[in-house]
């Protein structure tokens, strides 16, 4: 069985993360479309508007009420 055509190259890959690395930012995740197109999402800066604030997790404050004294 045939893989069909190849839409992109590890050096492609590995180049653009470079590139990225190399201005200054990271890498959270790379996807590749079924088309060849590289997607890369950076991971936000901290203490930036677009980094979300971590979720609270209602568990924290039973656990904190029942370990009172």
């Amino acid at each position: 069985m045939s893989r069909g055509p190849q839409t992109f190259k590890q050096r492609d890959v590995t180049a653009a993360i470079k590139a990225i690395e190399r201005a200054g930012h990271k890498v959270a995740k790379i996807e590749i479309g079924k088309d060849g197109c590289i997607i890369v999402v950076l991971v936000p800066p901290v203490g930036s508007e677009t980094t979300p604030e971590p979720e609270s997790n209602p568990w924290d404050r039973v656990f904190e009420d029942a370990y009172k004294p």
